[in-house]
């Protein structure tokens, strides 16, 4: 028992109870809306699109062929499900662990849980919705907790207030982000007006989550939980443009108590754009970070063939304990300690 001990596994058994409760009620509530649960592959050809995100690399040695083959845990189980879409399924989720080699602080962890979940025919509106709803049978499962973090609290039974990024960067930073998308040097003289910390070097993504980070963030998902919607297109590589207005995607994010908890999006299912999305984000990571991506053909193959029209949403599950528990550290939720040095 002194092993545990030391490792404060005593101080968080109840968390730890709450997690398999929620872990539960998660699954018991998409089951409940017909959804079919699937497992797919953690090894990948490419992790992911995005430019900031990172794979783990490893090395596969095929011992009977003499070969070898460079692959990557998986960061989502996007591309795979949605070949799962393409193969005729129609509503399914996935509830597992993901790897990013990337940050580590309370919030963040290099393995968390992910659960990702999709719906053919409805856009991401309909997200929107049900992942309140999810938040409610979390509540209702744990016998009527509040959402904690900080000191601040929400109710998801008390609605979700919903507001563009637009809005946001109006209501809360005072910027107008049409202007400053026309133009990174106003962008970087909006911010530097307001205090915000910036350095010379920042890009345009950079000083839009500068922004976020201190002005924007903070106020989101206080009392209730807040939808963000409709991102730059640039800051939504695998989410479907606006019909009315493809500066911006149809994307959301879920705020809780400061904290974001959820993406989702309309899914792009053009296989032309998403090729050519795919080749500038990974030159731009290239640029950056020296590093690159190759491309997961099977998935650019399943988007020729036809992917349905429908949306995605994935949700940090580790992000949702700890605002279930009222507490300020991912690792006071998980089993057991993760084994990297801080």
């Amino acid at each position: 028992m002194s092993w545990w001990l030391s490792h404060n596994f005593e101080k968080k058994r109840k968390n730890l109870e709450k997690r398999a409760k929620i872990f539960k009620a998660l699954r018991g509530f998409l089951d409940g809306r017909g959804y079919t649960e699937v497992q797919t592959p953690a090894l990948q050809v490419c992790p992911v699109m995005d430019v900031h995100i990172h794979g783990f690399a490893t090395r596969f040695e095929n011992k009977a062929t003499g070969t070898s083959q460079d692959l990557y845990l998986h960061t989502s189980p996007e591309f795979d499900m949605k070949k799962l879409l393409v193969a005729g399924m129609e509503t399914i989720y996935s509830l597992g662990p993901v790897f990013r080699n990337g940050d580590y602080s309370a919030s963040h962890r290099p393995e968390f849980t992910l659960l990702e979940w999709y719906r053919v025919g409805e856009d991401y509106t309909y997200l929107m919705d049900e992942s309140v709803d999810m938040l409610q049978e979390v509540v209702k499962a744990l016998g009527g907790v509040t959402y904690t973090h900080k000191g601040i609290k929400c109710n998801p039974f008390l609605g979700a207030q919903k507001i563009s990024v637009v809005e946001a960067f109006e209501t809360y930073a005072d910027m107008d982000l049409y202007r400053a998308m026309d133009d990174i040097e106003d962008f970087r003289k909006m911010a530097d007006k307001r205090g915000i910390r910036i350095a010379g070097t920042d890009d345009w993504e950079d000083i839009f989550h500068a922004v976020m980070g201190e002005r924007i963030e903070p106020f989101l998902g206080r009392e209730v939980p807040t939808i963000l919607y409709d991102y730059p297109v640039s800051l939504a590589s695998l989410s479907r443009k606006k019909p009315d207005d493809p500066q911006f995607a149809e994307r959301f994010e879920l705020y809780v108590c400061g904290m974001e908890l959820a993406n989702a999006y309309s899914e792009l299912c053009d296989a032309k754009e998403q090729r050519m999305r795919y080749e500038t984000e990974m030159a731009l990571k290239k640029k950056i970070y020296g590093e690159t991506y190759p491309p997961d053909e099977a998935f650019f193959k399943a988007l020729e063939h036809g992917m349905p029209e429908c949306a995605g949403i994935a949700l940090g599950v580790d992000r949702l304990v700890m605002l279930a528990c009222g507490v300020e550290d991912m690792e006071d939720v998980h089993w057991a300690p993760v084994p990297i040095k801080n």
